[in-house]
């Protein structure tokens, strides 16, 4: 007996239809065989013939029907688990079989004949006729099944070159499936393939406008490379046979236009084993290590075909951390075309590894502090090189990786004279001969010295070199044990030539600890029109450098003096500052969270931003400064402001998931909340930094301050939230009833309020905690009520929490394809809010419903999304828990 469920449901032997009787008996056949040899309860087969409208004997009717299948012939069979039929005739197995044959051949000839035998099988709608709720969700599941086949199917085709036979059923599916990136790309490669490539990219450009309309969303990577193909920017690997077009970096900075000598360096250089490190005598900034360096990899750009890589490992910045491996792999791996690249250093070195392996690429890491901070940074590769500068020895590289070490002295009196003469020209320095002798041995023989000295002397043509000289001559260089003393009077002397304004802008920049400053935030900083030709100034004397336009950099060494000879009165200034990082970070969370409850503005002149986009691009862009600025709130004893600062980081760190940075934000405002003795603001920061611990899963650390807020709290809002924050860490714990007990208090407060938003809120926090202890109906109507909320108020952060815990409930409660939409939605919102943490987690659950519909490709990339945020974030129990699921 053979038995058919794509399209009507029969029973056949030998070719004739068997007669099994009406719909409702049909309904019970097909429940029994698409358990395929597993027995099945009574009260499941009820639920899933009638759904929520059985009849009033309900059992007595299934009975009869079972009783009628098996006067039929049918051999079912009753165990103690429920009833059984075993066989493997049927329609939907064999497609599976041939599918599965499909898939895993070589040969595309062979693979299409199996393809198209499968979905021959197919009679029409799978399970036709059939109309519980139960059957409808299975065959929206088949339909999904034999859709991602005939997408496998052309796949095969357009690769065996038919691609012009496809085209009318190619069009028609996609009219069908106007958002199935996968299909569009094929019908695009088609069209191209068929001599109609303008058609094709008029139907990649259609999409991309729904997709960005419908969803806020752009096309994929791989569609996208595929319209980069069609444009000629990489090569076609299905018409090649090579692979796709790899991420090429030219990271290299531009070398020093003047650079002299070093020849005995450079021949050191001509033939470098894989790791080479190039340090300096005493460890002396400004010797010039970076300009060997950098020379040496512009003269032998050629021989790196695969890349050149560059980082500033800032090992000795005197007011800022070295640059963690993390951050300088992360930096890597972008630029090797990696568009998520995992948080973990582990992952991150072997990945990079991975990447390198067979390629010839120059890595310069420059500035490097230790072995420890380089190792995860070497390639294993045997044709990549390495050039590595640093003050140190790095004598575990040169031990444990067979690194060679380059030293670098002092110029000698030729290559410094050399070295003027690039700058100066030989008529200006032949013309005092003796004054450049004395010069130069004022100078020491140190690069960055001579190179501010001629900048001085460049910028001022009409200055005698014997003005120099004479002034170097009141300080001169002590080069004998400390070289970095002797960089003091090299910069005392430059700062000679500056007007007294440039000079008070180098001091306020030094007192600063930010790596990089913006054009905007040095204004503020200085309260004058004129900073920008005031930072011109500070950069033709090589004490400023801006590295991308608007945004300036200053040498550690050169910020460390800077800070010495600051203004001695420099208060006002460095409130200004920080006064304008705390005011537009204010209005950019203000922008981020409308709905937040308003707090007293600080005093700042803050940069204008235009909507929730510009705001969360500016947090992006001056990240750092903000972390530095709050750190000299918090050293000036600026307690307001330091701790307006973490209030107003809150909301970006939680989109970004940037837990590990909330823990030091708000560490520093808790000291700032209790020095001021203020009630609200200690309560505030108990509660956030209690969230932030048990983010990264220092729950009792989180416990004990998320119950100080909860002690400390005075008011009936500030009570609603501090339960707030305790059911989200007692759930986070996995104590979800003692969350739902919060979760309700948190209700309760909220309503007597009468504040909507926080009511929508709430009512979504209680629904999701039902949910998870298995009171679906309870949790439906909390989120439903929520939802309805969120819309009427414009909370768009709210429908979006709303909408993923609706996709939850759905799924547990066997409605997974309402749970598929509202997770869309999510998706759709959460994206258009930029929020990559709340993302992250709706990508988990969308993957579990894929995978229970049978989707398994599209839930392992759901998954995977999900994993590369959370290991971005730092989340590593939720990592752990994908990991898990992707096996």
């Amino acid at each position: 007996m053979d038995f058919g469920l794509l399209g009507g449901v029969r029973a056949r032997v030998g070719g004739a239809d068997l007669d099994i009787g009406h719909t409702r008996r049909r309904s019970v056949l097909a429940a029994l065989l698409l358990e395929q040899g597993r027995p099945v309860p009574a009260e499941r087969l009820v639920d899933r013939v009638w759904g929520e409208q059985p009849p009033l004997r309900a059992r007595e009717t299934l009975y009869g029907y079972l009783s009628k299948l098996r006067a039929a012939g049918i051999d079912i069979r009753r165990r103690s688990g429920g009833y059984l039929l075993e066989t493997d005739r049927v329609d939907l197995v064999e497609f599976r079989t041939l599918v599965e044959q499909a898939r895993g051949e070589r040969d595309d000839e062979r693979a299409a004949e199996l393809y198209d035998r499968a979905l021959r099988l197919w009679r029409g709608d799978a399970l036709d006729g059939l109309d519980s709720p139960w059957f409808d969700q299975v065959r929206q599941s088949l339909q999904a099944e034999r859709a991602a086949v005939e997408l496998d199917r052309n796949d095969v085709e357009i690769r065996l070159g038919r691609h012009a036979a496809l085209l009318p059923a190619l069009r028609d599916a996609a009219r069908a499936h106007p958002l199935d990136e996968r299909l569009a790309g094929q019908l695009v490669l088609a069209l191209h393939r068929s001599g109609r490539s303008s058609e094709a990219l008029r139907h990649y450009d259609a999409l991309r406008r729904t997709l960005a309309d419908e969803l806020g969303t752009d096309p994929g990577k791989p569609l996208q490379d595929l319209y980069l193909q069609l444009l000629g920017q990489q090569p076609a690997a299905e018409t090649t046979g090579a692979e796709p077009a790899r991420a090429v970096p030219r990271q290299l900075p531009a070398p020093q236009r003047w650079f002299t000598g070093r020849e005995k360096e450079v021949a050191d250089l001509a033939e470098p084993s894989s790791t080479v490190v190039i340090t300096a005598i005493g460890g002396a900034g400004g010797i010039g290590k970076t300009a060997l360096a950098l020379h040496w990899a512009h003269q032998h750009v050629d021989d790196f075909p695969d890349g050149q890589l560059y980082v500033n490992l800032r090992g000795f910045d005197p007011v800022g951390d070295p640059v963690t491996p993390q951050n300088a792999l992360r930096g890597f791996l972008e630029a090797l075309g990696v568009g998520d690249p995992p948080a973990d250093l582990d992952a991150q070195a072997a990945l990079y590894r991975s990447l390198l392996a067979d390629k010839r690429v120059l890595v310069v890491l420059d500035n490097a502090r230790d072995t420890a901070q380089v190792t995860p940074l070497l390639p294993g590769g045997a044709r990549c090189t390495v050039l590595i500068t640093s003050r140190l020895q790095l004598l575990g590289l040169l031990t444990a990786h067979g690194a060679r070490s380059v030293v670098l002295d002092v110029l000698d009196e030729h290559e410094s004279r050399a070295f003027l003469v690039a700058r100066l020209g030989a008529q200006r320095v032949d013309a005092e001969p003796d004054v450049t002798r004395e010069l130069l041995e004022l100078c020491g023989g140190l690069p960055l010295a001579l190179s501010i000295i001629a900048a001085r002397a460049v910028t001022q043509p009409d200055l005698p070199l014997s003005a120099l000289a004479e002034e170097l001559e009141e300080q001169r260089l002590d080069a004998l044990d400390d070289l970095s003393a002797d960089l003091r009077t090299v910069f005392a002397c430059s700062l000679r030539v500056l007007s007294p304004a440039a000079v008070e802008l180098f001091g306020l920049i030094g007192l600063t600890s930010a790596p990089e400053l913006s054009l905007k935030a040095i204004t503020a900083l200085t309260g004058r029109t004129a900073t920008r030709r005031l930072l011109r100034e500070l950069e033709a004397a090589h004490l400023v450098h801006q590295h991308r336009v608007g945004r300036y950099r200053m040498h550690d060494l050169v910020r460390l003096y800077a800070a010495e000879v600051a203004p001695a009165r420099a208060d006002a200034n460095l409130e200004a500052f920080i006064g304008y990082f705390a005011a537009t970070a204010h209005d950019g969370d203000r922008l981020i969270e409308p709905h937040r409850p308003p707090i007293t503005a600080p005093a700042g002149d803050a940069a204008p931003l235009s909507d929730v986009t510009a705001a969360m691009d500016w947090f992006d862009a001056e990240y750092e400064s903000l972390l530095a600025a709050q750190r000299l709130a918090a050293d000036h004893r600026w307690h307001d402001v330091a701790w307006h600062l973490a209030w107003a980081l809150t909301n970006y760190h939680l989109r970004r998931g940037h837990a590990v940075e909330d823990i030091a934000v708000w560490g520093i405002a808790l000291g700032a909340a209790d020095a001021l003795g203020d009630r609200f603001k200690q309560v505030s920061a108990h509660k956030f930094l209690g969230m932030a611990l048990t983010d990264v899963g220092r729950y009792d650390e989180g416990d004990h301050h998320l119950r100080q807020a909860l002690e400390l709290v005075e008011d009936d809002y500030g009570k609603a939230a501090a339960h707030r924050a305790m059911a989200w860490a007692m759930e986070r714990r996995g104590d979800v009833a003692g969350a739902l007990v919060h979760a309700r208090a948190q209700l309760e407060l909220f309503r007597a309020l009468g504040l909507e938003v926080r009511i929508a809120e709430a009512l979504n926090d209680v629904g999701y905690r039902m949910a998870r202890l298995g009171d679906h109906a309870g949790a439906e109507d909390h989120c439903r009520e929520a939802l309805a909320l969120n819309r009427k108020l414009g909370h768009v952060d709210g429908e979006a929490a709303t909408s993923d815990s609706l996709g939850y409930i759905a799924h547990h409660h066997g409605r997974d394809a309402d749970a598929v939409e509202h997770y869309r939605h999510a998706l759709k919102l959460y994206r258009r809010l930029d929020n990559s943490y709340e993302e992250a987690s709706v990508l988990r659950h969308f993957g579990d419903v894929l995978a229970v519909l049978g989707r398994d490709e599209e839930a392992r990339d759901a998954w995977q999304r999900a994993l590369t945020l959370f290991r971005a974030q730092g989340r590593v129990e939720d990592a752990d828990g994908v990991l898990d699921l992707l096996g």
